[in-house]
């Protein structure tokens, strides 16, 4: 087992951070400062009156491998690759100005985020902050959003974000507090883009249909070569206990030993149900293709994954999860030109002491069904047991 560590840069970037998310219990009234003490900076600052909110959180994790990998490494399970070590996965914090999309006159806002963590090497983008702290540190800082909104009161009213942000694929976040599971789907990971820059509109035809599109660069890179085009829409039923997205990203990349353009296309469906009150199923299908170079043969990707979760209580809940990835050529994952298919199980709690605490624990099992991936490439299969702690501020 490594021990936890950290550099001098690290440390300080860390320090700098924390007090950063400290400051963000301006605009949140469950974060762990507030809850603790019942101290409210939102009242003695000027943030009420431009509407600004300052939020955050800080992250660590172990995940143990009981097979002890010589490498010390989950791969190909992520975030929580590392084995057997903890980890200061997300020191996270944003600044935000929201628009209101339901008045009648034109209204700006903007969002800026950063983060700073082992996370953070999986959301970089290059060519704009993939080496902010040199080459491959542990731990990175990155600036995963960075936009503008804008609301026009045409119609139903029209937002467009300008910058950089986010994807609209997919059910999973980089972001740990929208998330059940600590660990992360093999189609989040391998399947789907993380960010973008560009310009993205979105319509609400009615109170169920809201339509996205946009012209953004190519998937997790700022480029100036021809951009690509995303959207999607949203379904929700009049009773909100069901919710239908669909999102689709397609255009050309520049891969291969001469750099070919080639085009990549892929698209996300995935389906909420409320059952009761306290029991919901998600399931999510990604497919994604990218087209034959002379250097390369076209590639294939696919997946299933299916959650049930279940609120115990206020404090406590259960999740399961069931994920089957398909990587035609070995393309998205291992790049040895091989056909695999990943399945994975993940059965986890979550449990909130207090308000402004989370804390995550769950076991996890994964099984390549054609080659041996895991445990430095001796075996099909592996168990990892993990658990994170996460204070809201």
């Amino acid at each position: 087992m490594r021990p936890f560590q950290c550099n001098r840069t690290g440390t300080s970037l860390f320090m700098i951070f924390s007090l950063l998310a400290a400051t963000s219990v301006l605009a949140e009234e469950t974060g762990l400062i507030n809850t603790l003490t019942g101290y409210n900076i939102n009242e003695i600052t000027p943030a009420p009156s431009i509407k600004l909110k300052f939020r955050g959180w800080v992250e660590a994790g172990f995940t143990g491998n009981p097979r002890d990998p010589h490498n010390h490494s989950n791969f190909p399970v992520a975030f929580n690759d590392d084995a057997n070590q903890f980890n200061l996965h997300q020191v996270y914090a944003y600044i935000e100005k929201e628009i209101n999309p339901g008045r009648n006159s034109w209204d700006i806002g903007m969002r800026a985020d950063l983060l700073y963590g082992t996370d953070a090497k999986f959301v970089k983008t290059s060519s704009f902050d993939s080496t902010i702290l040199g080459d491959n540190p542990k731990h990175q800082l990155v600036f995963p959003q960075l936009y503008v909104n804008l609301y026009a009161p045409i119609g139903n009213g029209v937002s467009m974000s300008v910058g950089h942000f986010y994807t609209i694929i997919g059910y999973e976040s980089p972001m740990s507090p929208n998330n059940f599971f600590f660990s992360h789907a093999y189609t989040m990971r391998y399947a789907e883009p993380f960010t973008h820059m560009g310009i993205m509109l979105s319509y609400p035809v009615n109170d169920n249909l809201t339509i996205k599109s946009g012209v953004v660069t190519r998937w997790d890179a700022f480029s100036k070569h021809s951009p690509d085009y995303l959207g999607g829409l949203n379904y929700i039923t009049d009773d909100k206990k069901t919710m239908i997205s669909a999102s689709l990203i397609t255009g050309d990349v520049k891969t291969g030993p001469l750099n070919e353009d080639h085009n990549r296309t892929m698209y996300s469906i995935e389906l909420e149900r409320s059952i009761t009150d306290k029991l919901h199923y998600v399931v999510q299908h990604d497919f994604g293709i990218e087209a034959e170079t002379s250097n390369s043969s076209s590639a294939t990707w696919y997946g299933i994954n299916q959650y049930l979760l279940y609120d115990i209580s206020n404090q406590l809940g259960a999740g399961l999860r069931f994920e089957w990835f398909h990587d035609q050529n070995g393309t998205r994952v291992m790049g040895d030109g091989n056909d695999e298919d990943f399945i994975g199980v993940t059965a986890g709690l979550n449990y909130k002491p207090i308000a402004g605490i989370t804390l995550r624990s769950e076991v996890r099992y994964d099984r390549a069904v054609h080659h041996d991936i895991f445990r430095d490439g001796t075996d099909n299969d592996q168990i990892l047991l993990s658990g994170s702690a996460i204070l809201h501020f």
